[in-house]
């Protein structure tokens, strides 16, 4: 018997931020023990933005996901921070 472990990745851009996080938190159970969100097209968050991402955080605990971020810059970083944030979340360059 193999075990497949799934790696779903996504990239995120700044114009539709908060309804891209929105959808992959509904998808979140299907996606696999580790989700990639990439962030290289985006380099602020908004306050939907940050709602969005906080429930997806939570989404992913309850659903034992991990969540990657890559291409964070250290603005976004700084806000998730200040925002109790990012401990959610695991990031890589």
């Amino acid at each position: 018997m193999s075990v497949t472990v799934k790696e779903s990745s996504f990239v995120i851009d700044e114009e539709h931020l908060a309804a891209q996080v929105n959808d992959i938190r509904e998808k979140l159970p299907n996606e696999g023990p580790e989700v990639l969100l990439d962030f290289f097209l985006a380099q602020t968050l908004d306050p939907e933005g940050i709602r969005a991402l906080e429930e997806l955080a939570a989404a992913a605990e309850a659903a034992s996901t991990r969540i990657v971020l890559r291409g964070v810059n250290v603005e976004m970083y700084k806000v998730l921070k200040l925002a109790g944030l990012s401990d959610g979340f695991s990031f890589i360059d």
